[in-house]
């Protein structure tokens, strides 16, 4: 349902459309599978496509006064003293991009005083767009939407990280009761299940604010849940972007969701306290 909206409610989601419509212009100059891709430190890849988008995402977004994260670009701390910060990720999901797999996504976020309260998430392989605030709800291609108001996991669609399946992650819920699907980037599960098309997704891995900033606004604007492995309100904006994992879900799936998982969030818990 979308709720009444403020005059600069209305301006960022206008921004953010823009920027995300600029976006697609820029995916049109190139074809998914058939793109090349330089290597980062631990074998992530990073295609011409995620440089030109930050460049653009910056032009259409960033206004005085404002912060800027992006994985693309140098973090420039000063972010740290502004109220309004801009988290992005210009393409998540490049591995699905250079594999010409539909599964990747522009991520936007605003974050005031810490809190993502707008995101936008489009995906241009499919022509889907996610755009929302917490103050006027979501939209799914234009449309009003909203996250999954199913009561139970039994037969639940679960979303999970196409590398995390890959390397065993995923194992310890192959008899669970709800179903999992193998879906690629972070931001593009999350939107999928602000807008009702999933019941719920969740990571033990530790990811970066740019990972789930906007697809975290857009849950909540959804209606739905969002909660870090520690139980606690996604918090950006910090001076280490680092998270150690999140949790999302329609509104009524939290109890259950965290029951199934409590065991394997303290094991993550473990591993992740000899990450840090």
């Amino acid at each position: 349902m979308i709720r009444a909206s403020s005059h600069s409610n209305v301006g960022t989601l206008q921004r953010i459309q823009s920027a995300l419509e600029a976006a697609q212009d820029v995916f049109s100059r190139y074809t998914p599978g058939a793109v090349a891709a330089e290597y980062k430190a631990g074998h992530d890849p990073v295609t011409a496509a995620d440089k030109t988008l930050d460049a653009v995402l910056r032009e259409h977004l960033l206004r005085d006064g404002e912060g800027w994260l992006s994985e693309e670009s140098v973090d420039d701390f000063t972010r740290l003293s502004k109220n309004r910060v801009w988290v992005v990720d210009p393409l998540d999901g490049t591995r699905e991009f250079v594999a010409g797999i539909p599964e990747f996504c522009v991520s936007v976020a605003l974050v005031e005083n810490g809190r993502a309260i707008a995101g936008g998430v489009c995906n241009p392989a499919t022509n889907e767009i996610f755009l929302g605030s917490v103050e006027s709800g979501v939209t799914y291609n234009g449309k009003p939407a909203s996250a999954s108001q199913r009561t139970s996991l039994d037969g639940a669609l679960v979303l999970a990280s196409r590398s995390e399946v890959s390397r065993g992650d995923w194992k310890p819920f192959e008899n669970a009761s709800f179903r999992i699907r193998a879906t690629g980037s972070v931001a593009y599960k999350l939107a999928l299940v602000s807008v009702g098309l999933a019941d719920a997704t969740f990571t033990l891995s530790p990811k970066h604010e740019w990972d789930v900033a906007a697809g975290a606004a857009l849950v909540e604007s959804g209606g739905g849940f969002v909660s870090t492995l520690e139980n606690l309100p996604l918090r950006c904006n910090q001076e280490s972007p680092l998270i150690s994992g999140l949790l999302a879900c329609g509104s009524l799936l939290p109890g259950q969701l965290w029951a199934q998982l409590s065991d394997h969030v303290a094991a993550a818990s473990q591993r992740s306290d000899k990450f840090w």
